[in-house]
């Protein structure tokens, strides 16, 4: 019998999964990780940082959730029956807002990127066969442009730089508006991602698919860092679970610093 290589191991594919594709939603989560326990140090336990909330802050929120938005999208042909995926994602947003909301209501979720790609996926699936009939490419180019004319919905206009249609303010009018992207100025979350404009970019990626086709995915069945495919695998759970463990294990470590 032939002793298959340590690399042959490595890279073997016994899932049929796309283990890159995992590790980079792994390596993005523990990206959001370390950038909410930035927020817990400084709104929580009062760690002066400016840069948190100037351009290096805003460029790395963004860079998260860009790419977990437009990798879901992505992902959502890979797998089945994606109504029922999306009622257990928008749940599980339902649950984040319900907690926040009980317990830390200062600090409340809502229509945060659970509820969002819940959301995504829910629209998807309700919309399969119509967006099953528009050209990868088409699709693509058009979501993206979209995503970039409702990039700026939520300060009142279409478009952007020069180009800005002004949108009337009677939009903006209650909790209901808010979750398309049009919140009034008393709404308040502390994670918030309307459907204007990131349902463009959730469907971006679900294009992009078929545009890459499966042919030229075959690269990503490789895994290079296998911790981090476990963690994309499980993400749902450990989103959920990651804040009060990191609130957790920092409330430990300032009162034994501060006794």
């Amino acid at each position: 019998m032939t002793k298959k290589k340590e690399s042959d191991v490595k890279y073997s594919d016994t899932s049929g999964r796309y283990a890159l594709l995992d590790e980079l939603r792994g390596l993005d989560l523990v990206s959001m990780m370390l950038y909410h326990g930035c927020w817990d140090l400084v709104n929580l336990f009062g760690i002066q940082a400016d840069w948190y909330y100037g351009l290096p802050g805003h460029l790395w929120q963004q860079s998260i959730c860009w790419v977990f938005i437009l990798l879901s999208g992505f992902c959502v042909q890979l797998g089945h029956h994606t109504l029922r995926r999306g009622a257990q994602v928008f749940g599980a947003g339902a649950l984040v807002t319900a907690v926040t909301l009980l317990f830390m209501p200062e600090d409340r979720v809502i229509f945060g990127v659970l509820t969002l790609l819940g959301s995504a996926m829910l629209l998807t699936g309700l919309l399969e066969k119509p967006l099953r009939h528009i050209p990868p490419a088409a699709g693509f180019a058009i979501s993206a442009v979209l995503f970039a004319l409702t990039r700026n919905v939520s300060a009142g206009y279409l478009g952007f730089g020069s180009l800005r249609l002004w949108l009337p303010q009677t939009l903006y009018a209650n909790c209901v508006t808010a979750y398309f992207g049009f919140y009034p100025w008393w709404f308040y979350s502390t994670d918030y991602f309307a459907l204007l404009p990131w349902l463009f970019l959730f469907w971006a990626g679900y294009f992009l698919y078929d545009v890459v086709g499966r042919q030229r995915m075959e690269p990503l069945r490789r895994s290079v860092c296998p911790p981090l495919g476990w963690l994309g695998r499980h993400s749902l759970l450990l989103y959920l679970l990651h804040q009060p463990v990191i609130y957790g294990v920092l409330l430990v470590v300032f009162r034994v610093l501060g006794g």
